[in-house]
């Protein structure tokens, strides 16, 4: 099991990328959070097993023009079980 905190720039607003990496995260049984940022770019957490994560980012980047991701570990949290947008 694996977390991680991203940071995606590039043309990520108003284009579907959140709803879409919604869709994703749920197809692939991950649980997180996805959202805009007021600077233009999109924050996510995701959490899940690493190959269902490496779909999942293999897809984003596959369907969206994004010019830079900012990876982090982040400490897993056993009670989240679900994949939402985030305010």
């Amino acid at each position: 099991m694996i977390r991680k905190h991203i940071y995606f720039s590039g043309y990520v607003q108003g284009v579907g990328f959140r709803y879409t990496v919604i869709q994703l995260a749920r197809r692939f049984h991950l649980t997180g959070w996805v959202k805009n940022l007021y600077d233009g770019r999109v924050e996510m957490e995701v959490q899940g097993k690493n190959e269902e994560y490496e779909c999942l980012m293999q897809a984003v980047k596959n369907q969206f023009e994004i010019t830079q991701i900012q990876i982090k570990d982040c400490e897993i949290r056993l009670t989240e079980n679900e994949f939402d947008l985030k305010w």
